[in-house]
């Protein structure tokens, strides 16, 4: 069985690069994972900033997209880095979006974008959902440090 999710109807819709769960990273503080995935294809310009104070995640999302602007040579080799950083820190922020996170289980999440086939499943469900699989990789890493905290705390005693 999968979870899916996608749309801010949806359940599980906080596991999304657009849920409202802002984060500092690189010294600044991020609105969504949105934001800081699109700016730093243009990393240490003013673009970058522009696209941090954009209003909203579709509006980051537009502005990473303008081909008026020059990304960084190096964005497909980073991009799947940067966007696990931005995963990882949300969820280390936000305990309510790291409980509903960890409430997953074991089953595979896949971001049900019908059109996006790199980060999401896809309509037909050929896509390479990357983004589910950085999901499923930080929900890994976040357990095992939540594991490992509660068998401290039961080792006091």
């Amino acid at each position: 069985m999968s979870i899916r999710f996608y749309l801010s109807k949806d359940p599980y819709y906080e596991l999304t690069n657009h849920s409202a769960h802002g984060f500092n990273l690189d010294s600044y503080f991020w609105p969504t994972v949105e934001h800081y995935y699109q700016a730093q294809k243009f990393v240490g310009s003013e673009y970058a900033e522009a696209i941090r104070n954009a209003p909203n995640p579709m509006a980051a999302r537009r502005m990473g997209r303008d081909k008026e602007y020059p990304i960084r040579l190096d964005w497909d080799e980073v991009k799947e880095a940067v966007m696990y950083r931005a995963t990882l820190a949300k969820f280390e922020s936000h305990p309510d979006a790291l409980a509903s996170l960890l409430s997953t289980g074991d089953e595979e999440l896949v971001e049900a974008s019908p059109r996006d086939l790199y980060w999401g499943g896809g309509a037909d469900g050929s896509g390479l959902n990357r983004y589910g699989q950085i999901l499923m990789q930080v929900r890994g890493l976040l357990r095992s440090r939540t594991e490992g905290a509660s068998k401290e705390i039961g080792g006091l005693g």
